[in-house]
């Protein structure tokens, strides 16, 4: 019985991951909460978007190490097409760059980092993917992930070049590889993300 339950429950997810990955926040659904957002200007100065910014880190710095403090979280600002990892006291303490949804399809408000998490996804409707997947938001819908991959897994370069600069996804938050990498390794299940 053991087996059959979870055979059932890895269908069940899979199912749910296919079905979210299709849309990755094409509908929206928007919610609102009112939050400390304090940023840190001389870390929101540090990080600039380039051409090739969608390869490296966005700071040069090491990033927090999220197993030290359950109550850091993820900030992430529209406007200015930034996540900042605060700490609980609302200090910035890592600055990256994003895209997020054109026409409005980020959803605001308070959300939390949920289980579900891969390495790769494909969207045969939309013709992109990405890397690195987190899911913030019903279960596979609305992601963290890179910028996005082609079918055959190569990165779009127009929308890469754009990351930091442009809102262009269909609600999900773009990043960089590596800082889409570090979100999907190192950031627990259950932590704030906070976005407006």
């Amino acid at each position: 019985m053991t087996k059959f339950k979870r055979a059932f429950a890895m269908i069940i997810t899979a199912v749910i991951v296919a079905l979210g990955l299709t849309a990755c926040g094409q509908s929206t659904s928007k919610s609102t909460a009112n939050q400390n957002t304090t940023t840190n200007v001389s870390a929101q100065a540090s990080v600039r978007p380039s051409k090739n910014a969608w390869k490296h880190s966005s700071e040069k710095k090491a990033y927090p190490n999220m197993k030290l403090s359950k109550k850091n979280w993820l900030d992430v600002s529209i406007k200015k097409q930034r996540v900042y990892v605060k700490n609980k006291a609302g200090k910035v303490l890592y600055t990256m760059l994003c895209s997020t949804g054109n026409d409005d399809g980020t959803p605001r408000g308070t959300f939390h980092i949920q289980k579900e998490r891969g390495s790769h996804f494909y969207n045969a409707s939309s013709k992109e993917g990405a890397n690195y997947w987190t899911s913030f938001k019903d279960h596979g819908i609305y992601l963290f992930h890179s910028v996005p991959v082609n079918k055959a897994g190569k990165y779009l370069m127009k929308d890469a070049h754009e990351l930091g600069k442009v809102a262009n996804s269909h609600g999900c938050v773009r990043l960089s590889i590596p800082d889409a990498k570090w979100i999907n390794s190192s950031v627990p299940t259950g932590t704030k993300v906070f976005i407006h």
